[in-house]
């Protein structure tokens, strides 16, 4: 079904603010299913200014609480799907090693506790991890390409006749007697429900979610691609837990390079477009590269700039809100969001749906008392 616009007054099933990876699996799943969707994105197509641009992202099973388990095998299959659906490899599978000092945090299905250096290295040799500490090897780790997934996510959008708007500005929305009406710079659009997937903005347009995430701005650094100590099998996917913020590497697949970011960052405001990594901080990232991947050529880099949207345990929150179950919070965040990608855009269809999506209550708006 197409979207009916009347002049500067449209009306719709669903109305998505937000363009980002999960604002755009949302319109996907939705449009997929038959509802008709606009979406609404701040800025242009391609934009640096969130949390969803650059070329890669790690996947994994390894997660520190089993209550995650089934939502990583839906984003496994969800991805699984969206490559038949755009004939696209988007999860390269590479292995990971995810490294901690003393015992390991981490379990997942087919995980297997490695309790020293040496045995991390049997493993994935290219990787160094430092003494005293044990990891956690998950075999279905691995690479997933961002950039492709995004493009494919609003392809199936567009091609199940979302209507995808970019470089437009949300000025306002409130509740109706049949819905909601959200006010743009272009008009207004009149709906049944409103998806919020607006990353670091999330706050500002739910005020009731503000007291819940903080900005930060997180830096990555990505080194020439090619190089056999970062491709696989040499390296995979891996993470080291440090008191100063965890660092993370992915892999050289597919002629990517190898790209290594920290999990810490200072707190910022996402109205100020985020500022590029200075030169000590360059000089900071390549220090550790050749500390866990030692004779990595760091002499041609390019460093990137990100948001992180965080809350306090990591833990995501999407779901209706109780004062207004017209609006859906998707704030699937905290450094590890992107992976979850298609299959959060399907736990939003299915909630649009009416199904509640119970084995969801773990990250649920309610379980926030929102």
């Amino acid at each position: 079904m197409s979207t009916v616009g009347t002049g500067e007054t449209t009306s719709t099933d669903v109305v998505v603010l937000g363009l980002g990876v999960h604002g755009s699996a949302a319109a996907a799943s939705l449009a997929r299913r038959g509802h008709r969707v606009v979406g609404i994105e701040r800025f242009a197509a391609g934009h640096a200014r969130g949390s969803s641009h650059g070329r890669t992202r790690m996947i994994r099973r390894a997660y520190p609480n089993p209550v995650w388990n089934p939502f990583v095998a839906q984003a496994y299959a969800a991805w699984e799907e969206l490559e038949r659906e755009s004939g696209t490899t988007l999860v390269h599978r590479t292995g990971g090693v995810y490294a901690h000092e003393g015992a390991s945090q981490l379990q997942g299905p087919d995980c297997i506790a490695l309790v020293s250096p040496e045995e991390v290295a049997e493993r994935m040799p290219g990787l160094r991890i430092p003494d005293g500490y044990s990891a956690v090897y998950d075999p279905s780790a691995g690479v997933l390409e961002a950039e492709a997934a995004l493009a494919a996510l609003r392809s199936s959008a567009a091609g199940n006749r979302a209507d995808l708007r970019f470089g437009e500005r949300v000025e306002g929305w409130d509740t109706t007697a049949h819905g909601v009406v959200v006010r743009t710079d272009r008009g207004e659009i009149r709906a049944e429900r409103l998806v919020v997937a607006a990353g670091p903005w999330a706050g500002s347009i739910l005020p009731a979610l503000a007291p819940l995430v903080e900005v930060w701005r997180i830096l990555t650094l990505t080194v020439a691609p090619g190089q056999a100590v970062a491709t696989p099998p040499q390296l995979g996917s891996f993470s080291v837990d440090r008191a100063e913020g965890l660092v993370f590497g992915i892999p050289d697949a597919a002629g990517n390079g190898f790209k290594l970011g920290i999990d810490a960052g200072a707190v910022w405001d996402p109205e100020v477009p985020v500022a590029p990594a200075a030169p000590d901080e360059i000089d900071g990232m390549r220090a550790l590269m050749s500390r866990y991947v030692p004779g990595i050529d760091t002499s041609a880099t390019e460093a990137a700039a990100c948001l992180y949207t965080m809350t306090d345990d990591k833990r995501f929150v999407i779901g209706a809100l109780s004062g207004t179950p017209e609006v859906i919070a998707v704030s699937a965040c905290s450094g590890h969001g992107f992976k979850f990608g298609a299959a959060v855009g399907d736990a939003v269809a299915d909630l649009y749906e009416g199904d509640p999506r119970t084995d969801l209550d773990f990250v649920s708006t309610a379980r926030r008392g929102l």
